[in-house]
């Protein structure tokens, strides 16, 4: 992608140089035919995890490679320019995995963490409902104690990314009736019996990523399994929902980026009235807006991600770059389609199919509706 980046270090250039180079000849000659046959790429993060990209921001003593957050959400734009459904698929794993390395025990860790992030794993997120999405407080899913010490988790989980594909879940599951601190957090194999996958939905858009209903039938989880103590499980999921947000962000500029460099090349070659049609005023200054949109979601997510580098509250600044960023990249596809006219509208180019994939940006990870509810609470609390 055409972007002047700031990077904290040599070795982060490196990294980020490497992803643009797999963007470029690993994803982006896949993406299309994927999309419209609806091919899970399995295989995609399999070679990621080999290349280390699943474990960006985790410790190298868990195989990680210990970057800064703001170094992997470059890394995620490179990805989402070729092919967004990687992109998210990433960002998810990055998510699902981040209970166990934050709450997780020491021995919890040494035992599953570098198998989790080496990429032969691939995790799902099992925290909304279908009437529990944006308030997952009032979950029903629920993990009562067995008599042999086990939990007994039943209920379905809704919009679950990865969902019949991954090898592990991150569960979210009421194990009390306290409304915020009766929730508890489990890592559960996705061959545990009782586990089973619904149909994959039927989306406008990200279709060569799997989303399903993941339902649980007192699917047996051993106790060793509980991530951090019983009830701190929506502390932790909110947590991670932070970091997941910047994560969808940086997807969304990623995103908007690509789709304002094939609308600059496009209005290079094509000409009326005997010239260019960036020369022409209108298109010109259409072009220049997206631009500042691309650039002004990248540096507030950025901004961000930087406070969360230095451990510094970044609850609120994640909202605004989810909301900023996401609509941002709904503005900038669309308008990409309109610089290119009515081959914008086919198939034959890809930023049809980045306004498609851009749409669910604004409502997955908290619908921006949510975000600016997040917001406007930081402000009343002066936070």
């Amino acid at each position: 992608m055409s972007v002047s980046r700031q990077l904290p270090s040599l070795e982060a250039e490196e990294i980020v140089r490497l992803a643009a180079e797999v963007a470029r000849e690993e994803l982006a000659p896949r993406a299309a035919g994927a999309e419209e046959d609806g091919v899970f790429p399995r295989d995609v993060f399999r070679m990621l995890g080999e290349l280390g990209f699943l474990s960006i921001p985790y410790p190298e003593e868990f195989g990680g490679a210990g970057q800064p957050y703001e170094v992997y959400l470059q890394v995620l734009e490179e990805l989402a320019g070729a092919w967004a459904s990687v992109a998210v698929g990433v960002s998810v794993h990055v998510m699902s995995c981040s209970a166990l390395a934050t709450y997780g025990e020491e021995s919890q860790r040494q035992a599953w963490l570098a198998d989790l992030l080496g990429g032969d794993l691939l995790g799902g997120y099992c925290l909304s409902e279908a009437s529990a999405g944006s308030d997952p407080a009032a979950m029903r899913t629920r993990a009562r104690r067995a008599e042999d010490g086990h939990y007994l988790a039943t209920g379905s989980k809704a919009w679950v990314t990865h969902g019949g594909e991954a090898d592990f879940y991150t569960l979210f599951a009421r194990t009390s009736e306290d409304r915020s601190r009766g929730i508890s957090c489990f890592l559960v194999p996705a061959d545990t019996p009782g586990l089973t996958a619904q149909a994959p939905e039927r989306k406008m858009g990200l279709t060569g990523s799997t989303t399903a209903t993941i339902d649980f039938d007192d699917v047996a989880v051993d106790a060793g399994r509980l991530i951090g103590a019983e009830g701190e499980g929506l502390s932790i999921a909110l947590r991670a929902l932070d970091s997941g947000r910047l994560g969808i962000a940086a997807v969304a500029v990623g995103l908007a980026q690509s789709s304002l460099d094939h609308a600059v090349a496009y209005a290079g070659e094509r000409e009326t009235f005997g010239k260019p049609i960036i020369e022409h005023q209108g298109l010109g200054f259409l072009l220049a807006d997206m631009a500042a949109a691309v650039e002004s979601a990248r540096a507030v997510t950025l901004a961000a991600a930087r406070l969360r580098d230095q451990d510094l509250p970044f609850s609120r600044q994640a909202s605004i770059a989810k909301l900023v960023a996401t609509d941002a990249a709904m503005k900038v596809t669309t308008d990409a389609v309109q610089v290119l006219g009515g081959f914008g509208y086919t198939k034959d180019f890809p930023v049809e199919r980045q306004m498609r994939e851009a749409k669910v940006m604004q409502i997955f990870e908290g619908t921006n509706q949510i975000q600016r509810l997040v917001i406007a609470r930081h402000l009343q609390r002066g936070s």
